[in-house]
């Protein structure tokens, strides 16, 4: 993500952050259709931001990836509703790993806060949202998520075990300070924010030394470990740049 040259993306990002915000601060409400939707709340209000800009999109099926994308620009959108207090360091990836580049789309995050269910009824406001570049919670564009199996296991031979990848991720709230209450876009450094937004600060993410290739599980001891080779294509440093919209109160501290 780290780059000198500024260019000017074609994407629809700036105002589909700028529609949320919108929402936001003319306190349009997430709507829980029933005590059992504890998934596609948020979802459901982030689609109606959609329409708002007028962007011709297609929504996925579950457990497809991205939740949104767009037909017009090769970008999509996976949808991340977290309830606050709560759970907010960490988020569950059950499909694919986060990353900012997937089948020739970039791919962005929404992360929205909100109310606890059961403190705040049916209808209850977004606390905060970032809207983040995939790139800013994995660079890695090569790895290729799929699942495999084994069979012959048990005293017969006759079982199958499937090896289903599940991740867990940092949210935006765990890798840098400031969030909290706030509104926030962050794109890569190279990218020139339109009319109407300003600059509020970089992040800078330092990549790891070491990578994880693969993993062994022992069904004997069920212990794991990890097997990992140096990063010979390590970067010094992946900036984002947190563009917000000048015209709103949208500041936050920098990290």
């Amino acid at each position: 993500m780290a780059g000198k040259d500024i260019t000017v993306k074609k994407t629809k990002a700036f105002e589909v952050f700028a529609a949320c915000v919108d929402a936001i601060t003319q306190g349009v409400l997430i709507n829980r259709v029933s005590r059992t939707d504890k998934e596609f709340h948020f979802q459901n209000w982030f689609e109606d931001r959609l329409r708002d800009t007028g962007v011709l999109f297609d929504k996925s099926g579950r457990n497809s990836y991205p939740d949104f994308t767009f037909v017009k620009f090769t970008e999509g959108y996976e949808i991340k509703g977290l309830a606050w207090p709560g759970r907010e360091s960490t988020y569950d990836c059950n499909s694919q790993v986060p990353r900012g580049y997937h089948n020739g789309r970039d791919v962005f995050y929404v992360f929205g806060r909100y109310p606890k269910a059961e403190d705040a009824g049916k209808e209850y406001p977004v606390i905060d949202l970032v809207l983040c570049h995939g790139d800013f919670l994995n660079a890695d564009h090569d790895y290729v998520h799929k699942n495999k199996s084994v069979k012959g296991f048990g005293s017969y031979g006759d079982i199958m075990i499937r090896d289903r990848k599940m991740y867990v991720a940092p949210t935006p709230f765990a890798v840098a300070d400031g969030l909290t209450g706030t509104r926030t876009l962050l794109v890569p450094s190279s990218w020139k924010a339109p009319k109407g937004f300003k600059k509020v600060g970089d992040i800078a993410r330092v990549e790891a030394t070491y990578l994880v290739v693969g993993y062994e599980f022992d069904l004997k001891t069920n212990s794991i470990s990890a097997k990992t080779v140096l990063n010979t294509l390590q970067r010094a440093k992946n900036i984002v740049s947190s563009p917000t919209e000048s015209n709103r109160t949208l500041r936050r501290r920098s990290p």
